[in-house]
This record gives C-alpha cells, sequence and structure tokens, in this order.
C-alpha cells in the first residue's frame, strides 16, 4: 500500500474530527486514526534521532537528542493510552 499524500492525510484527519465530534465512531476507526496521527509525529523525530545518532559520529550531543525524542515518544504513549510511563533506563 502506498503512502497517503500529505492532503489525503489532511483530509483523513479533517474527516476523523468530524466524525468523533458527531459521536458516529462506533468501530473507533476515527479514535484510532487520530492517536495514531498525534503520536506518529514524536516517532518520526525519533527515527531522525536515531538515523542522526548512528550516521554522523554517535556523539553525546546526537545521544541526548535520541534520549529526549524517545522520552516523548513514551510520554506521547503513555497520554493516549492513560497509563503510567516507564523508564528504560535511557536517562
Amino acid at each position: 500500500m502506498s503512502k497517503p499524500s500529505d492532503e489525503e492525510v489532511d483530509i483523513a484527519i479533517k474527516t476523523a474530527i468530524q466524525i468523533r465530534e458527531k459521536d458516529m465512531d462506533s468501530f473507533f476507526v476515527a479514535k484510532t486514526l487520530l492517536s495514531h496521527n498525534y503520536r506518529i509525529g514524536y516517532l518520526e523525530e525519533v527515527f531522525k534521532a536515531a538515523d542522526q545518532y548512528l550516521n554522523m559520529g554517535m556523539n553525546e550531543r546526537q545521544r541526548k537528542d535520541l534520549w529526549k525524542a524517545i522520552k516523548k515518544a513514551k510520554e506521547a504513549e503513555s497520554y493516549t493510552s492513560h497509563q503510567n510511563k516507564t523508564d528504560f533506563g535511557l536517562e
């Protein structure tokens, strides 16, 4: 399956918001899309930081950037799932 264009994502997000506002999401498709869209931004930052860390010399600043990106992604996961976050010893 091909990746949706930015325009397609924008349309899908706007439609999902409308579906949720009208309480017409009996199969939780809109909720899932909105949650995943929120979290993917943080995961893209993890990917970017990991790529830089692994390919640009693995210095201390890049390690900290990677750690911060992972921490933000974990916080977003905890926030959206209403669970306590777990520190996996990354600090």
